[in-house]
């Protein structure tokens, strides 16, 4: 399986970052060593001493596909859950000023963390999903599907452009404003239109 995830997607977080708008999503893959599950501790790398956390809505391939017209992609997915893509900011900030590929800080072992799966039917409106970050009990990151700037089918169809899907694949979807370092002993725990769907602490 792969792990595909996509930036720039909430405009609030573009301009925390001072990044530029983009004209089609931005795309980076995470390989499957960097998998983490619910209740599994994150480890802050040695690598870094600015590990953010990222709030994301993920969905999970459930057939192989290529090409995908927009209007088929439903047909692509039955799983919506939470996820945190870890990201060492400090190093991204490093590698993007010398104008190189910033995969050490987004793709390293344990950065993205997957919670736990609903069944999309349970969900009245997937263009209408609130989710939010606690940290240590207190609502860090906070946002709403609606203001994806490409929703989840247009997401599916622009990725399979370019990357074949297949069954077990992990979209993360992009995260909204809020973004934050994390700090060892830290719990973050993510809700999904206020349902816990991950649990996890900083060491």
């Amino acid at each position: 399986m792969k792990i595909i995830c996509v930036g720039r997607n909430y405009v609030e977080h573009i301009e925390e970052l001072n990044n530029i708008k983009p004209d089609s999503p931005v795309l980076f893959l995470k390989p499957e060593t960097s998998l983490i599950h619910n209740k599994q501790p994150f480890f802050i790398p040695s690598f870094s001493n600015e590990i953010h956390h990222e709030i994301e809505i993920i969905v999970q391939i459930n057939r192989l596909g290529k090409s995908i017209a927009t209007q088929y992609s439903h047909k692509y997915y039955d799983k919506i859950g939470l996820g945190i893509d870890f990201t060492a900011r400090d190093l991204q900030l490093k590698l993007k000023n010398k104008g190189m590929p910033w995969e050490k800080s987004k793709a390293f072992d344990g950065s993205a963390l997957v919670g736990r799966w609903v069944n999309k039917n349970e969900i009245e409106d997937l263009d209408n999903i609130d989710f939010y970050l606690k940290k240590n009990e207190k609502i860090v990151q906070k946002g709403n599907t609606s203001n994806m700037l490409w929703k989840i089918d247009e997401l599916i169809s622009e990725i399979s452009n370019f990357f074949t899907l297949k069954i077990g694949d992990v979209i993360f979807t992009g995260t909204p404003a809020g973004v934050g370092k994390v700090n060892e002993n830290d719990i973050l725990v993510g809700f999904l239109n206020k349902k816990e769907c991950f649990s996890i602490k900083i060491k």
